[in-house]
């Protein structure tokens, strides 16, 4: 790869990125820059900063990405009502772009060489963060230190920590069995029990919301106002788009909303099973839905649909950059036009339910839809030269004996 002076190290703080910190130091012979991102996980990220400081990192960036999350990657994607695989919201994989993204930022204006990250080579992870980056920077050289040491085991890890004088927190009894990533859209679980897919999660696992049995017992209603299928007010107060994940992941989470349990698909190819948290992203994807509903184009609706799982796989596999992510980018954005309005929700013990919306640019008609006298709006004889048109192929097929 050449001679690396300077690296940017993805940094959280923890025992992984604290050992990849000191072993770039040590096998690349290099300055590492930490880069750590506050993408609303909701931990203090100032310890972050001593642990870098006290391992001798030339440079620190701890920033707060929250904003930029919300409104750059997380409200386009759910313009196009993007789901994975039936169930997942994909908060991990949209929060890789930014941190890529940054990633080669900050590597450009400190005059480093490479980038690195403490993904491992099983996950999807490396590829998202690789894959971003090059897509903004070609020639940047990525130090994916899970696949080049040989600390491939616990025990290994924490031999390295004696020998090179990382601190080890004894916080035994108190840490997650699982492994964990935590952002403004979702908390997730891997690990631990979740490995037997036959096993149920334990209560205690979930931290972001109530169990819909220990929900309340009374109801309660939000109304969500929609600027071009954003949502920019909440019960008649304009909010920010951080803002308005906060609020919706509050009171939604309070009301056991956004559990999932899932069996996914990696890129890699294997099979891994996770529990997601996504309160917030619950109540959005199904209040889009509807206010969409009265206000887009059957066609378009129905083409949006038809996109849409191949837009959540790109998300899901990294290309948030690709030409073919940003063109369809392009026909959701353009979609979203006439999609203003409100919807009224009701969120009651682990249900999310549309109970009105409304717009002044909706096409529903009610002169047109109505079961009562429609007063001559429509005329019904109508249907029965469409009918006939429609059933030409099939009853050409049934002459032909094909049925």
């Amino acid at each position: 790869m050449g001679q690396i002076n300077k690296v940017v190290l993805a940094y959280s703080g923890g025992l992984d990125t604290s050992i990849i910190l000191k072993w770039l130091q040590e096998a690349y012979g290099a300055e590492v820059v930490t880069f750590t991102a506050d993408i609303g996980q909701g931990e203090e990220l100032e310890p972050a900063r001593e642990k870098a400081s006290a391992m001798g990192a030339s440079g620190i960036y701890i920033e707060d990405l929250k904003e930029e999350f919300a409104r750059d990657f997380v409200f386009p994607m759910f313009r196009a009502n993007t789901i994975y695989e039936g169930e997942y919201l994909l908060g991990t994989s949209i929060a890789r772009p930014l941190i890529a993204k940054r990633l080669v930022e900050i590597a450009e204006e400190t005059g480093a060489h490479a980038v690195s990250h403490g993904a491992t080579g099983k996950g999807n992870d490396q590829v998202r963060l690789e894959l971003g980056a090059y897509a903004l920077s070609p020639s940047i050289k990525i130090i994916a230190p899970w696949r080049e040491w040989d600390l491939t085991s616990r025990d290994r890890l924490l031999d390295y920590c004696v020998k090179h004088g990382i601190p080890v927190e004894k916080i035994a009894g108190n840490k997650s069995p699982y492994s964990m990533d935590a952002n403004l859209l979702h908390i997730s679980y891997e690990g631990g029990v979740l490995e037997d897919p036959r096993a149920q999660p334990e209560e205690s696992m979930w931290l972001w919301t109530v169990s819909p049995e220990a929900a309340p017992d009374e109801a309660i209603y939000m109304e969500l106002d929609y600027v071009k299928g954003d949502i920019v007010a909440i019960d008649g107060e304009k909010l920010s788009p951080a803002s308005v994940l906060e609020l919706l992941n509050k009171v939604a989470g309070a009301h056991g909303i956004g559990r999932a349990d899932i069996v996914e698909n990696r890129y890699a190819g294997m099979k891994s099973r996770g529990c997601y948290e996504t309160p917030g992203g619950s109540v959005m994807l199904k209040s889009h839905r509807a206010i969409e509903s009265i206000t887009m184009d059957r066609e378009l609706s129905h083409l949006k649909d038809e996109l849409m799982p191949r837009y959540a796989s790109l998300v899901y596999n990294g290309y948030w950059w690709s030409p073919e992510r940003l063109a369809i980018q392009a026909l959701v954005d353009d979609s979203q036009r006439y999609v203003n309005g409100k919807v009224k929700v009701k969120l009651y013990k682990g249900n999310v339910t549309i109970v009105g919306r409304e717009s002044d640019e909706s096409l529903f008609d009610e002169k047109i839809a109505t079961f009562e006298d429609d007063a001559g709006a429509y005329d019904q004889s109508d249907a029965t030269g469409f009918i006939k048109l429609n059933a030409l192929r099939l009853r050409i097929a049934a002459m032909k004996g094909r049925y």
